[in-house]
């Protein structure tokens, strides 16, 4: 579905807002709603996903290690530059030069990402290691499958 190259590098977003339509302000998780309730007004994802146009980019998501935060293989992240990341907040870090998502841990001076799968273990930089919080997470969009 997607090749090697899709998760490399992030891609800036473009200058052009992407103006879908949206049907009402809600929908329900639970028992339906009228159909006669369905009104539709335009929305722009561009205004909705993005405050820091020339700071936001988008980074396809590869791998399971942030499954319980809602972040899953092939999503893309919509990830902020400008914001200061802070304790507990979701980041992409660069490790040793590669990226990576998780949690962000900074408490009493000490640095490390959790991921949200207990399959994976902390990563907490050693003596050399460069850990870099590349960005700050602020959505993340899915794709299902048609």
């Amino acid at each position: 579905m997607y090749s090697e190259k899709d998760f490399r590098r992030p891609v800036a977003l473009s200058e052009r807002n992407l103006v879908l339509p949206l049907a009402g302000d809600k929908v329900r998780a639970g028992f339906p709603s009228p159909a006669e309730d369905f009104t539709v007004k335009r929305i722009d994802l561009t205004q909705e996903l993005v405050t820091h146009p020339q700071a936001t980019f988008l980074l396809r998501v590869s791998g399971d290690s942030m499954r319980e935060a809602g972040i899953f293989d092939g999503d893309m992240l919509v990830v902020n530059k400008a914001l200061k990341p802070r304790h507990g907040q979701v980041v992409v870090a660069v490790v040793d030069g590669e990226f990576t998502v998780k949690h962000l841990y900074h408490r009493a001076g000490r640095v490390k990402l959790r991921a949200a799968n207990a399959t994976y273990p902390d990563i907490t930089p050693k003596e050399g290691q460069t850990l870099e919080v590349w960005g700050v997470v602020t959505a993340s969009i899915k794709r299902f499958p048609v």
